[in-house]
């Protein structure tokens, strides 16, 4: 068991999200321990924004490179508010989407409490209330930002379920919150409002649909995925990667493939397929969103060295889950 004032953990440990759980959680991340736990996107892996050591030990559960900034969570709208300067349209997108599955990018106020290494040197924060009860209730419990990639080792595929955490996680992290599968199943939307026209880091959540009837104009295109200087989370090249390697758009399967439908078309040799999953057989984009990362999981566990991956409109969330395949299928 877990001595709530120890940052090292003898074994991680799983919690109900009661309010014993969270009491427990909210205890060991204020003692700069790491805590996943569930948000209405995927798990993340929380650790004190203010601390440096805790979110050192982020990065080295993660396996993750330095460079990459992290999210900050806040409980509510208000207090992230207090934590970077919001131009107009930062400001409506908040006050829009928060809490929700959107992150904005704004450039860091003064008196910011997340601490420069969650930032990776970068005079901007990434700020995000999340919508999922579990989440904001331990962060009313911490009373502090809490830090919160992904909860898995870095360019992994991103844990929707508690047993994904542990499947990459057992014995790195203190303890976990098991809230249940998340409901939305792709990261949040990362928008950058740094001065001039808002631009879409990363699609997510929050469709592109829905940041233009907020904004009154479609924000900049996505940014290219830079591996050397990312200006945002969840932008390194390679991501969300499984162990096989991914083919996108295919026409016709290889036999041995490991394969991901979507909707009703099959593909040439889809009979040799040594694994078969539709992400949705009704070709609904919000249901291919949430069980996107799970499928990748369970392809991947067939032991196919290839996943091949049917053409996926790129409407509402589908870009979303058009780019996080992307970065599974990009070099390593």
């Amino acid at each position: 068991m877990n001595d709530p004032g120890s940052t090292v953990p003898a074994a991680t440990r799983r919690l109900d999200p009661d309010a014993d759980g969270l009491a427990q959680a909210a205890a060991l991340l204020r003692a700069g321990g790491l805590v996943a736990f569930p948000t209405e996107t995927v798990y993340g892996l929380g650790a004190d924004a203010t601390d440096p050591a805790a979110v050192a030990r982020i990065f080295a559960a993660k396996e993750r490179p330095r460079f990459n900034p992290l999210i900050a969570h806040l409980a509510d709208r208000d207090t992230a508010l207090a934590e970077g300067t919001f131009d107009d349209s930062a400001r409506r997108l908040a006050e829009a989407f928060w809490p929700g599955p959107l992150t904005l990018v704004v450039p860091a106020h003064a008196g910011t409490r997340v601490c420069d290494l969650a930032r990776a040197g970068l005079p901007s924060v990434a700020l995000r209330v999340p919508g999922h009860p579990v989440a904001r209730a331990l962060l009313e419990a911490v009373g502090r930002p809490v830090a919160a990639p992904s909860a898995n080792r870095s360019g992994r595929v991103s844990p929707t379920r508690a047993d994904h955490v542990l499947d990459d996680l057992a014995g790195r992290i203190a303890a976990l919150l098991d809230g249940g599968d998340t409901p939305v199943g792709v990261e949040s939307t990362v928008v950058a409002c740094l001065g001039g026209c808002p631009r879409l880091l990363r699609p997510g959540g929050i469709t592109r649909d829905a940041l233009r009837a907020v904004l009154g104009f479609d924000p900049a295109a996505p940014a290219a995925a830079d591996s050397e200087t990312p200006v945002g989370p969840g932008m390194l090249a390679s991501h969300y990667a499984p162990r096989a390697r991914v083919r996108l758009d295919v026409e016709r399967v290889e036999p041995g493939e490991a394969l991901l439908l979507f909707g009703f078309g099959r593909p040439e040799g889809h009979e040799r397929a040594r694994a078969v999953l539709n992400l949705s057989p009704a070709g609904d984009p919000t249901e291919a969103a949430a069980r996107l990362f799970g499928a990748l999981r369970d392809l991947d566990a067939s032991g196919a060295a290839t996943i091949a991956v049917v053409a996926i409109p790129a409407e509402g969330l589908g870009e979303a889950i058009r780019d996080r395949l992307a970065r599974a299928a990009a070099p390593r």
